[in-house]
């Protein structure tokens, strides 16, 4: 299908008048009547209704129009796309990473995309993933990695990375613990919500266990310090044993009985538009979560 003649078309139904569009695209009357009556001979149909006032659109030519207007719409998309992809990103990205992925990816984040795309401005939000969550779904974020995220309507997410959790403790641990002696041991835990705690008290629940916490604190650094000063003992993803700087040994075990995996997720607002550069910056962190995450990852 030629697609000149078919805006011509979609000009004479817009403007209702054979003279009017051939005004607009700067023809003749004639011309542009012949060229209507080509796509009409193409297509094997009256497209039109001529009468003394101009033309309309019959079914046929209805339904024409509809398929026109989905084609110049994708074309013009496509042009839109190809000029982006010539020039260099610009704009604004925002990304809301939780404390602990952020002393893992967010260096590599910036210093990466700042040597690969320097004309966008990338800012890291950190917070607790419960608190990133509230604010995708306000639209303050263009993405966001969470822990364990509930499914929402809202939001879509796709799985980085799944770990384990391992128990910690100040003295040396068996290779293995069950679940029930987590459970008999005191605990510094985040405060609720937060996923890694609701993701365990959820596997207890069903065995009638309960966590013995002893003190109730949300940074992680802080929580191995109190681990290393022997103050209790807690339970996190394998990552976290990257972030001990302690001049003591680091003690942990695999929990079994069951085992427990957390998720983490890359989430993005489904009705916040996928610019170039949230898809640049979402792609650069798949990358930088399969390199520090998927050594841990079941």
């Amino acid at each position: 299908m030629d697609l000149t003649r078919l805006r011509y078309f979609v000009a004479v139904v817009e403007s209702g008048s054979f003279s009017r569009a051939a005004a607009a695209l700067h023809l003749s009357q004639p011309a542009l009547s012949r060229q209507v009556g080509l796509l009409e001979e193409e297509l094997g149909q009256r497209l039109l209704v001529r009468h003394g006032r101009g033309a309309l659109a019959n079914e046929a030519g209805q339904a024409l129009l509809a398929h026109a207007r989905g084609i110049f719409e994708l074309a013009d998309r496509a042009q839109a796309d190809m000029h982006e992809r010539q020039s260099s990103p610009r704009g604004r990205v925002t990304v809301g990473l939780p404390p602990r992925v952020a002393q893992v990816l967010a260096a590599d984040l910036i210093e990466r995309f700042r040597r690969e795309y320097p004309e966008v401005t990338l800012t890291v939000v950190e917070a607790l993933s419960i608190r990133l969550r509230e604010w995708m779904v306000a639209g303050t974020l263009d993405m966001a990695i969470l822990f364990d995220p509930p499914p929402s309507p809202q939001l879509q997410d796709e799985t980085l990375a799944r770990e384990a959790l391992l128990l910690f403790g100040p003295k040396p641990l068996p290779a293995r613990v069950k679940l029930a002696d987590v459970a008999a041991l005191p605990l510094v835990m985040p405060s609720g919500p937060n996923a890694l705690r609701q993701l365990l008290e959820s596997s207890m629940r069903p065995r009638g266990l309960a966590l013995d916490i002893v003190a109730e604190v949300d940074s992680v650094l802080t929580v191995l310090s109190l681990v290393a000063r022997g103050v209790a003992h807690t339970v996190l993803p394998i990552s976290a044993m990257a972030l001990w700087n302690y001049a003591q040994p680091l003690h942990h075990a695999a929990i079994v009985g069951p085992a427990i995996r957390n998720r983490l997720a890359l989430v993005i607002p489904t009705a916040r538009p996928a610019t170039r550069p949230a898809r640049l910056v979402a792609e650069l962190l798949r990358t930088l979560a399969r390199k520090h995450y998927a050594p841990n990852a079941s």
